[in-house]
């Protein structure tokens, strides 16, 4: 009888010790170009709350396949069931699916959909963040080549390449406009090779930003929102910390922050910059992905702060 009891009151403690947890469904997947970088960031984001949160939240796996297909610890499920399996769900797939959890009411972590138009858009986001009183280089953008409006193949990196000599000078950065998309980054300092750089974009089939090289200083400024009693806390450059002077790294710290609050992002934000001769800020590119993995550069910056990665993860869901 009293094993029996023990047994009964174990049971009681587990189940309401489980109740406890706050169940944080992961959602990855979703097909598209970005599927297998949305698993793995999704596959950190577990990886992190089991590891390290296990004592304040449970990490459910929620999967959408190729096919829109949802499974939640790899068994079907319907999106509107979710509201009884999960508290709060942090979405690393497209931002279309957080209008689904909108629509059923359940909290979810996301990079804002404003915010990632914006990098989707370099014009919408140069002229934005003018308005936050930073620069950007000069840029222009080339859709996929198209025989039916861009003519003759063989033609066509010459004749744009020429829109860009006469739009501004050299030397140039080209690059494919959508990340992983298998191309390189061409620095070109002459016409022939500017021409080279934007073939290379169409053997690719590519939509080619080319953009204009600013020499300087590189900066990489990550921003974190209502963090260690700070609206917008910026961490430390890390490895090239000792680049820069006092004043140089007011401006960069500045820059991010007003950047974090001009484009609304909720969490967090990546900014990269290049800081001219001149001493005058330009802003390269913007993103809300943190990159988890052990020894990124984001990593580095937590760690320099005494920080780990699990307590941004847990700072961020507290947040919700």
């Amino acid at each position: 009888m009293n094993l029996l009891m023990l047994l009964i009151y174990c049971y009681n403690f587990t189940m309401s010790e489980a109740k406890k947890l706050k169940r944080v469904g992961v959602l990855r997947g979703g097909g598209g170009k970005h599927y297998f970088s949305s698993l793995q960031k999704g596959g950190e984001i577990i990886s992190q709350i089991f590891e390290n949160l296990g004592d304040k939240y449970k990490a459910l796996d929620i999967l959408v396949d190729k096919d829109g297909s949802w499974y939640l610890s790899g068994l079907p499920i319907l999106p509107a069931d979710l509201i009884h399996k999960v508290d709060i769900v942090w979405n690393t797939a497209h931002t279309k699916f957080s209008n689904i959890l909108e629509s059923l009411g359940i909290p979810h972590i996301e990079a804002g959909a404003f915010s990632a138009a914006l990098q989707n858009n370099q014009g919408s986001l140069n002229e934005h963040v003018k308005e936050a009183g930073i620069s950007m280089p000069k840029t222009i953008l080339f859709p996929v080549y198209q025989k039916d409006f861009d003519g003759p193949r063989d033609m066509y990196a010459a004749n744009k390449a020429r829109e860009v000599f006469e739009k501004f000078p050299s030397p140039w950065i080209v690059k494919a406009y959508t990340e992983d998309a298998g191309m390189g980054i061409h620095l070109a300092k002459t016409f022939p090779e500017l021409v080279d750089a934007i073939e290379d974009g169409v053997k690719h089939e590519q939509s080619i930003l080319v953009e204009e090289f600013i020499s300087g200083k590189v900066a990489t400024m990550h921003s974190l929102r209502n963090f260690r009693g700070q609206e917008i806390y910026t961490f430390p450059l890390g490895n090239t910390f000792g680049v820069f002077s006092k004043e140089e790294k007011g401006k960069l710290e500045t820059s991010a922050k007003k950047l974090h609050k001009h484009l609304g992002a909720k969490h967090y934000l990546k900014s990269d910059f290049v800081l001219n001769p001149h001493g005058k800020v330009y802003l390269l590119q913007v993103s809300e992905k943190m990159d988890l993995k052990p020894g990124s550069h984001f990593s580095e910056a937590v760690e320099s702060v005494g920080a780990k990665m699990h307590h941004v993860i847990e700072h961020i869901l507290e947040q919700i």
